[in-house]
């Protein structure tokens, strides 16, 4: 294995080959670039790359956390550069020591971990009938949650106003915004390591979603906000003064809504699509063509003042469950390299591919129009325009009460995905998945173990889960569009 120093030069830098690396499958530079690289590059002017292969073993260390000597393993990097990119971690708040471990010789190894209060993202998802919006830590731990009724054809400006309301009042309550310098001062639940707030999603009926304050749907966004059973935050790490600087305040506009919570790294906003990923312009979101064109990134960022990413619902989730090791796959770098389909069954009916653990997207970020796939000639009209979509025979399937039906019919359409991409996993997920979780999962499983009987196959069917997260998992995902960049996870194509 060839090693390199922290002063080493870039070699075919922008192509994710460079000097000294080790072979071997690494995320991308945290910069956006999308490229691979193999294994830990060390970078004169970008450090950026080499920060995120740390940063990300230090997220999935926990808090049991992880030695320098580990990292350098691990990374390909040398100790030297592992130590210089610690000690600046460390300087910015962004790690803290967790303890010593015995070594097989000499002094005990110090064991460092993330510190999760140090950053923070918002995220929103932007359903049909409801908005529901999350604040989730560097770790993805949420610390605040609100949930109301939304009409998404309310328009644009309606629509607007409920995300700030919703962002504002979860900065407000999450990270005491407005209430004096958090970074400085270390005031607010966040700054005491994060507030460990994971509650537990009780879904109801299919157009119920979890517990929480909630009109009715469709009611067009005038509803109450209510954050659902937090824990009280749990005493930790300051944050330093400086932290904010480094993370969030530099792309942060002057003025900003959210100015008083330096922490804030951004917002990310989920939803059903057709959209474009890359500009942040919706296309005409299948049953509301009015927002054909509308610049919904460059709005919000407006609006509130901080960094705005807009993708689909689908894609989101699976991002979401993409970091969190869902797919499976891991490699020693902690990429996973799992190739999954997450199905998100709501209102609508959509999925999220991810190929070697990254997000695919498609030429024009247009992948994973799932549902509308035609599967009748002579079907049903589709909000889409189309007759026969997968979507409107298992939305129809679920009206009259037939889960039965809707999961065969779910089925169908993954089994076709399954034929198609050679997939490992199909995960379910969505509010009407979540009310009758058995049905759909062995619904969908029966169709896929039909198929693998028929191609005499001996590896077995493709597996069917139920995707963890439950009716939050667009939202948490949506943050992680802020996030996973931060410790180099790749957006794919």
């Amino acid at each position: 294995m060839n090693r390199s120093n922290g002063g080493g030069s870039r070699i075919g830098a922008g192509t994710g080959t460079g000097t000294g690396t080790r072979t071997g499958t690494a995320v991308a530079a945290a910069a956006g670039t999308g490229a691979a690289a193999g294994g830990g590059a060390n970078l004169l002017a970008p450090r950026s790359h080499n920060t995120a292969l740390v940063l990300d073993l230090l997220r999935t260390a926990g808090a049991e956390g992880i030695s320098r000597l580990e990292l350098a393993e691990r990374t390909g990097l040398t100790p030297q550069a592992v130590s210089k990119i610690t000690a600046r971690l460390r300087g910015e708040g962004l790690a803290t020591e967790a303890g010593r471990r015995a070594s097989t010789g000499g002094k005990p190894r110090t064991v460092l971990r993330l510190v999760p209060g140090a950053g923070h993202a918002l995220g929103v998802h932007l359903d049909r009938d409801e908005l529901r919006a999350v604040l989730v830590d560097l770790d993805g731990t949420v610390v605040a949650e609100r949930r109301a009724p939304l009409d998404l054809g309310a328009g644009a400006e309606t629509v607007l106003e409920e995300v700030a309301r919703a962002a504002e009042e979860l900065a407000a309550e999450g990270l005491g915004a407005g209430a004096g310098p958090l970074a400085s001062e270390g005031a607010g639940p966040c700054a005491a390591g994060g507030g460990r707030a994971e509650a537990a999603d009780t879904p109801g009926t299919p157009g119920g979603g979890g517990s929480g304050t909630f009109g009715t749907p469709g009611g067009g966004g005038s509803g109450t906000f209510g954050p659902e059973r937090l824990e009280p935050p749990v005493p930790g790490e300051r944050v330093p003064e400086g932290l904010g600087t480094s993370l969030a305040e530099n792309a942060r506009p002057p003025g900003s809504a959210l100015a008083a919570a330096p922490t804030l790294l951004g917002l990310g906003v989920a939803l059903p699509g057709p959209l474009d990923h890359v500009r942040g312009v919706l296309h005409r979101v299948t049953g509301f063509p009015e927002w054909d064109g509308y610049p919904l990134r460059d709005a919000l960022e407006r609006r509130l003042g901080v960094p705005v990413v807009v993708d689909k619902d689908t894609n989101a989730a699976a991002l979401g469950l993409a970091v969190g090791g869902a797919g499976g796959g891991a490699g020693e770098d902690g990429a996973g390299d799992g190739s999954f389909a997450y199905l998100h069954l709501g209102t609508g009916l959509g999925a999220g591919l991810v190929f070697g653990g990254a997000v695919h997207r498609g030429a024009r970020t247009g992948a994973g129009e799932f549902g509308h796939q035609v599967v009748q000639l002579d079907g049903p009209p589709c909000t889409c325009g189309a007759r026969g979509c997968v979507e409107a025979l298992c939305l129809a399937a679920v009206a009259r009460g037939d889960l039965a039906e809707a999961a065969r019919v779910l089925g169908t359409g993954a089994a076709n995905l399954a034929g198609l991409l050679d997939i490992d996993l199909v995960l379910l997920g969505g509010r009407t998945v979540a009310a009758a979780p058995q049905a759909f999962v062995q619904g969908v499983a029966a169709v896929l173990d039909a198929r693998a009987r028929r191609e005499g196959g001996h590896d077995g069917a493709v597996p069917v889960r139920l995707a963890p997260g439950g009716t939050r998992g667009v939202a948490k995902g949506a943050a992680q569009l802020l996030l996973a960049p931060l410790f180099g996870r790749r957006e794919g194509g």
